[in-house]
């Protein structure tokens, strides 16, 4: 498994320290954020995990802790949109150029407006996908915010 993805080169060229965390992905995991902090020994409220919606019918990124699921009312709300639904997986698959369970908020293929829920502001260090299955990366909240561009608020 490579550990250079668009992911892993976008920190790198913003400066952003982080660190790579390989682990073993199960194909059969139904909810692929709480696998891979089992995976990798850590609490699952520190693995975020990237999911893609839509509000108003335009496209958005939301990182929420694994172990966690997303208001679809208070991300609409988030976006000062009046609904909000999951993208199906070949959309977002398309949109961002990953796959399912390998896609990261970083190095997308299209920028999106991202959210990061506001409990990662209470951690020192977040886990979210590096880009593959199997991979995270480890990095500061606030830098996570800032290289994303990204707003922080409470959508879960």
């Amino acid at each position: 498994m490579s550990k250079t993805t668009r992911a892993t080169q976008a920190l790198t060229r913003a400066g952003i320290p982080h660190t790579v965390h390989a682990y073993a992905y199960d194909p059969e995991a139904t909810r692929i954020g709480l696998q891979a902090a089992e995976a990798m020994g850590v609490p699952p409220g520190e693995v975020f995990k990237t999911l893609m919606a839509a509000v108003d019918g335009k496209p958005v990124c939301v990182l929420v802790p694994s172990d966690r699921e997303v208001s679809l009312k208070k991300l609409a709300a988030a976006f000062a949109g009046k609904s909000a639904a999951m993208m199906r997986p070949a959309e977002a698959e398309r949109l961002t150029g990953y796959h399912v369970g390998g896609i990261s908020p970083l190095g997308q293929k299209r920028a999106v407006p991202t959210l990061v829920d506001a409990a990662a502001l209470g951690f020192s260090d977040i886990f979210v996908n590096g880009g593959q299955r199997g991979l995270q990366v480890r990095v500061k909240p606030a830098d996570l915010v800032h290289v994303l561009q990204a707003r922080t608020e409470a959508v879960t």
